[in-house]
Parts: C-alpha cells; sequence; structure tokens
C-alpha cells in the first residue's frame, strides 16, 4: 500500500510564502515524475508544478518566477516553495507521484488528499 500525506496548507496574505511537502510512503519500488496539482472552487484541476526523477521542472505559466519545486529522492519527498502569493492562488493543492509499487510491473498515478491554501487580505 502506498500513501502520499501532504503538509503546508495554510491562511496567509497577499505577497506572502507558503512550503508545501509530500511525502510518499509505502510499499514503493521506484518513483518517477512527482508534482503539484490545483483544484479551485469551480475549476479543473490544473498542474501546478512538475519534476523528473533527474530534477527536471515544468511550471505552469501563471506560477513561473514565484513557485520553485523539488524533491528529496532519499526521502520519497516533494516540496513546492510558493512565494509572491496571490488571491487567484488560492486552491486545494494536491500532490501527484507516478511510482511502482513493490511486486507491481508497471508505473501508475497516486495522489495525496490535498492542501488547502487560502490567500486573503
Amino acid at each position: 500500500q502506498v500513501q502520499l500525506v501532504e503538509s503546508g496548507g495554510d491562511l496567509v496574505q497577499p505577497g506572502g510564502s507558503l512550503r508545501l511537502s509530500c511525502a510518499a510512503s509505502g510499499s514503493i519500488f521506484s518513483i518517477n515524475n512527482m508534482g503539484w496539482f490545483r483544484q479551485a472552487p469551480g475549476k479543473q484541476r490544473e498542474l501546478v508544478a512538475g519534476i523528473t526523477s533527474g530534477g527536471s521542472t515544468n511550471y505552469a505559466d501563471s506560477v513561473k518566477g514565484r513557485f520553485t519545486i523539488s524533491r528529496d529522492n532519499a526521502k520519497n519527498t516533494v516540496y513546492l516553495q510558493m512565494n509572491s502569493l496571490k488571491l487567484e492562488d488560492t486552491a486545494v493543492y494536491y500532490c501527484n507521484a507516478r511510482l511502482r509499487s513493490i511486486g507491481s510491473t508497471y508505473y501508475r498515478d497516486y495522489w495525496g488528499q490535498g492542501t488547502q491554501v487560502t490567500v486573503s487580505s
């Protein structure tokens, strides 16, 4: 069994910063890509940032220059440093990992339960 557990969501003022963390645990053989998605009320879930096992990153245009994704492969953990937060960054943020569990022969996507980020004055 595999679990992804996020933490770090909070209420923050515009211009503030937050750091999200997501730790994968359980019967993990190998992790490929990891990433962060978000879903605001009434909107579809969207990719915020992704990172490969080798450290290559990609970002949504709306967060480029403000957010930074990183990972610690030894800890099976991915982070999202969010700076200069805006009202429109308010959403539930979900961690995603494409991984292969022990005993499996293929990779599949796993999701965390989500953490709320609210940007408000």
